[in-house]
């Protein structure tokens, strides 16, 4: 029969384990919109769809070549070069890879797609040890064999406010933190019938299962990252709304495949504040509740 102190051990044990095994069955019985395909599209200008159904990839054109931005999962190459193709591009033409975080459902297929296209790969400073090692250096998710990822090395990095410039196009980088430690939202113009259009390819604050805000072991100070991030993500002047999942700006309300082109189809900066505030409503809640257990 186990000693007190020794069932009280095996009863921890076990507690860690079972969170331990919820968390890597969220991982792996990914939504099934993560792996369901979705026909290729213009979104506004030079900026087109070429992910899934959930995880957003974008494809940004330029005379000089092209920019993609996020690549899903490990498996999702082939459906971005194929959505690619369709729209009468070719991946030999794309130049700049990058992401607007460091977890396995937006760069798995990153280090495949570098071997493709010969694409420089350029991610904010503090995401670096993310690509370059799979996922290992995640303060969340490094342990967690199910979220690792090929390794791939990084070309360049920028830090906040740097800019990605290409053929005419420029990214402005926007660190809003958190969700990894550099996670970041970039923003462009685009010109369109005489209008102009600011975009922004937002990376938005939503908090992972087993994620404590008031401080993680290995993110210290992802509480006030956070609460910069909503701060940031208030103050930004952004006409068109996109992200990093299509379920967090709403696409498939707005669009569905055969509809035809709309450059206003996308503008929603009521809907974009709208998400932010929710988000942030989230991890308020979620801060009193963790002090409070303290």
């Amino acid at each position: 029969m186990l000693s007190m102190s020794r069932s009280v051990r095996a009863l921890a044990a076990l507690a860690v384990l079972t969170c331990a095994l919820v968390a890597h069955s969220r991982i792996n019985a990914q939504n099934a919109d993560w792996t369901r395909p979705f026909p290729p599209f213009k979104l506004i200008g030079n900026v087109y769809w070429v992910g899934g159904y959930d995880l957003s990839t974008y494809l940004i054109t330029t005379p000089q070549g092209h920019i993609l931005i996020n690549t899903g999962l490990a498996e999702s190459a082939p459906a971005i070069k194929a959505s690619v193709e369709q729209l009468g591009f070719k991946m030999s033409d794309v130049k700049i890879l990058t992401a607007t975080h460091g977890h396995f459902d937006h760069v798995a297929a990153i280090a495949d797609l570098k071997k493709m296209t010969g694409a420089s790969l350029v991610i904010s400073e503090r995401d670096k040890d993310l690509l370059e090692t799979g996922g290992a250096a995640d303060f969340r998710w490094g342990d967690t064999a199910s979220a690792r990822f090929p390794t791939v090395k990084v070309d360049r990095t920028f830090k906040d406010g740097e800019q990605i410039s290409l053929g005419g196009t420029t990214l402005t980088t926007h660190l809003q933190a958190g969700h990894t430690k550099g996670a970041t939202s970039f923003t462009t113009e685009v010109q369109e019938n005489g209008k102009t259009y600011r975009v922004g390819i937002v990376n938005m604050g939503s908090i992972n299962p087993g994620v404590t805000v008031t401080g993680m072991p290995k993110y210290s100070g992802i509480k006030d990252d956070y609460a910069r991030t909503f701060a940031a993500q208030k103050a930004m002047k952004i006409d068109v709304f996109l992200s990093s999942h299509a379920s967090q700006f709403k696409m498939h309300d707005k669009y569905k495949p055969g509809d035809s082109y709309n450059p206003d189809r996308f503008v929603d900066p009521a809907g974009f504040l709208k998400e932010v505030s929710e988000l942030e409503k989230a991890y308020l809640a979620q801060v009193a509740k963790e002090q409070a257990g303290k």
